[in-house]
Parts: structure tokens; C-alpha cells; sequence
């Protein structure tokens, strides 16, 4: 009997135990989303079918980046999970820059990047610090990751303010600024694969006793085939969910800049942040502030630069880097705010609170702030 219950999830049996699982039943609802969107029906049962349909995907996510990362390290897990994790992000965004919607994309960018410094890390932080008293993590790759995210905001301010008092009297500058700052966040990025894959390893090592051991259950072709068919899949609900839910948010009375800032935000990153909530319940959290951050980080230097780049291809205007004084704002405070409280390499379920606490105020800004409502 011990011998079957230890059954190796790559096996037949573990693969029929994996399914059995209630959550995984919710993949019925990624053709059931598709159909209803082909047969034109309302916007909020399309909503409501992609957004069930993504909780399975984020789950197979989390758990194919979990086989890798006990393999791989870390740092390497935490990286493959930010980058599978914002294809659906990515999907979004390239749905709604074709659709003209530039508005919704500059704020779904920052609310990706708040989302995932604020909320998700937060709620890591809540649902560890209910079973660890307090949890410990690099504070060496903390301060490096949070150092980068200071760098990319304040990278973001110089641009939003050139456009907001210059691109009246010299738009080709405002164009030729968006330009040269996006290679400038492009080769930072490039640097920093290379600084953490690469020349400075070390600094993003597991803190000895810090980490619950975990071994590999599935195979590394099985985990990498799961990670990239539920990425996939993830990204195709998430296609589908962009044009539902703007006509639902309207239907609620909420705007486009509210839509982009925190529905879609949280929808598209839901398959990193529940795999950093996921990591940091079981106590891995060297694994979930790397995934929370360098999603973060990959969004500003990496996906950001990118769609302003083709925008030139695939939308009718041009993105610009002009976030608005609240967009700017909030993501400087946002920042500021999750560089301080990971700073010291320590965890616990007040620090979440503050940072959960903190999103819920932005959220709130932006659903009732008069100019952005209008």
C-alpha cells in the first residue's frame, strides 16, 4: 500500500491522481470560453469562463516551474516562471495595442508590476507568515532585484515627463526619447541575465535553511512540456478574456485605465503570482520573491520596451512611454515601498498585510479618481 500511495506523478497513475484534483476540472472551461466567444455571447460569461479557465493553467504552472526549480535553483525557476508567466501579459497587450487601446496597455503594464510587487507578494508573505513564524530569503538577491526596479521607474519618470511638457512644441524628440530609453531597458536586461546566469550566480543562492527540500517528481521533458502547453494555454484564455472584459468593465462602470491597472493586470499575472504565493507557502521563499520580482523586473526592461518597439508594426498609433501623474505616482510609491520591506531578507504576515494594504488604496485611487472615472 506505501508503495502506491508513493506513486511517481510522471507515471500513468500519478497522472490520473494529478487530474483527479477539483481545480483541474476547470480546464472544461478554456473550449467552453472559446465556443461561447465564437457564438457571440455576453461579454461577462465570456469573462467568467476564461478567468475559471486560467486557474488550472496558473496551478500547472506553478507546479511544472516547482520540478524545474528543484533541479535548476532558484534563480533559474524563479526566471523561467516570470517568463512564461507574462506571455499571457504579453498576449494582452499585443491584443489591445492591435485594437488601438493604448490607454489600457500603459496601465495594465503598471498594474502588472504593482500587482506583482504588491499583491502577490503580500499575499505570500500573509499566507507563509500564518505557518513560519518568520521566513528568511537572500537578502543580497532582495537589494539586487529591488535596486533594478528603482532604476526601470525612475527610467520611466524622465520619458512620461518629457511627453507631458515637450511633445506639444517637439514630438520627433518625445519619439526619438521613447526610442533610445527602450534599447537602453533592453541591454539592461541583457546585462542582467548575464549577471545572475552568468558572471554572479552567488547572489541569488538559496539561504541555507530557508528552503523545504523538494524532489523532482516529473521528469525535465514532462515538466518543460507541462510549463509550455499551460503557458500556451494560458495566454490563448487570456486573448479571449481582453475583449470580454472591456465591455464587462464598462457594464460595471468601471474605466479603461481601471481595467488595464488592476483587472487585467491581476488576470494576465495570474500564473506568477500564484506560483509566488504558492512558494511562499510551502517555504520557498528564495523561489517566491524571485518569481514576484524578476516579474516585475521582466515587464519593465523586457516586455515594456518591446511593445512600445512594435507598436510601430501592429498598432494604428504609436505606444508612448507618457503614463499619466497617477500611473507614474503610483508605481514610484509601489516600488519604493516593496524595495523597503524585502530589503532585510525576512518575512512575515504584518509585512504582507502593509503591502496588500497598499494595493488596495491604489486600487481604490484608481477607481474613483475623478479624471481617469470621466
Amino acid at each position: 500500500m506505501s508503495e502506491a500511495t508513493a506513486t511517481h506523478e510522471g507515471s500513468p497513475s500519478g497522472l490520473l491522481a494529478f487530474l483527479r484534483r477539483p481545480l483541474h476540472w476547470l480546464l472544461a472551461a478554456a473550449p467552453l470560453a472559446a465556443v461561447l466567444d465564437s457564438a457571440g455571447a455576453p461579454a461577462a460569461l465570456v469573462f467568467l469562463a476564461a478567468g475559471l479557465a486560467l486557474l488550472p493553467l496558473a496551478t500547472l504552472i506553478v507546479h511544472s516551474t516547482e520540478e524545474i526549480a528543484a533541479r535548476t535553483g532558484p534563480a533559474v525557476g524563479g526566471l523561467l516562471n516570470a517568463t512564461f508567466g507574462n506571455l499571457p501579459e504579453l498576449i494582452i497587450s499585443f491584443v489591445a495595442l492591435r485594437a488601438g487601446l493604448l490607454d489600457m496597455v500603459r496601465a495594465s503594464l503598471i498594474g502588472a508590476l504593482l500587482a506583482n510587487l504588491l499583491l502577490a507578494l503580500g499575499v505570500g508573505f500573509i499566507l507563509g507568515g500564518r505557518r513560519h513564524h518568520v521566513q528568511e530569503f537572500n537578502p543580497a538577491a532582495a537589494r539586487t532585484y529591488g535596486s533594478i526596479m528603482l532604476l526601470a521607474a525612475m527610467s520611466m519618470v524622465g520619458p512620461a515627463s518629457f511627453h507631458r511638457f515637450f511633445s506639444g512644441q517637439a514630438p520627433a524628440h518625445a519619439m526619438a526619447l521613447d526610442t533610445g530609453v527602450c534599447f537602453v531597458l533592453l541591454a539592461l536586461y541583457a546585462l542582467y541575465l548575464v549577471f545572475m546566469l552568468r558572471t554572479h550566480p552567488d547572489f541569488f543562492s538559496v539561504l541555507k535553511g530557508g528552503e523545504e527540500n523538494h524532489e523532482p517528481q516529473w521528469s525535465t521533458g514532462r515538466a518543460g512540456a507541462t510549463l509550455v502547453a499551460a503557458s500556451v494555454g494560458a495566454a490563448w484564455m487570456s486573448e479571449i478574456l481582453v475583449g470580454a472584459a472591456e465591455e464587462t468593465g464598462h457594464s460595471l462602470g468601471m474605466s479603461a485605465t481601471f481595467i488595464g491597472i488592476v483587472v487585467l493586470a491581476i488576470l494576465g499575472g495570474a500564473a506568477e503570482s500564484g506560483a509566488a504565493v504558492a512558494m511562499a507557502r510551502k517555504n520557498k521563499m528564495d523561489l517566491s520573491v524571485g518569481i514576484a520580482m524578476g516579474s516585475s523586473i521582466q515587464i519593465a526592461l523586457f516586455v515594456a520596451p518591446v511593445l512600445v518597439l512594435a507598436s510601430r508594426f501592429v498598432a494604428p498609433q504609436r505606444l508612448t512611454l507618457s503614463f499619466n501623474r497617477a500611473e507614474i505616482g503610483s508605481l514610484f510609491l509601489g516600488v519604493l515601498i516593496g524595495v523597503i520591506v524585502v530589503g532585510d531578507g525576512r518575512a512575515n504576515w504584518f509585512k504582507g498585510a502593509q503591502l496588500v494594504g497598499f494595493y488596495l488604496i491604489l486600487a481604490a485611487l484608481f477607481y474613483l479618481l475623478p479624471e481617469v472615472a470621466a
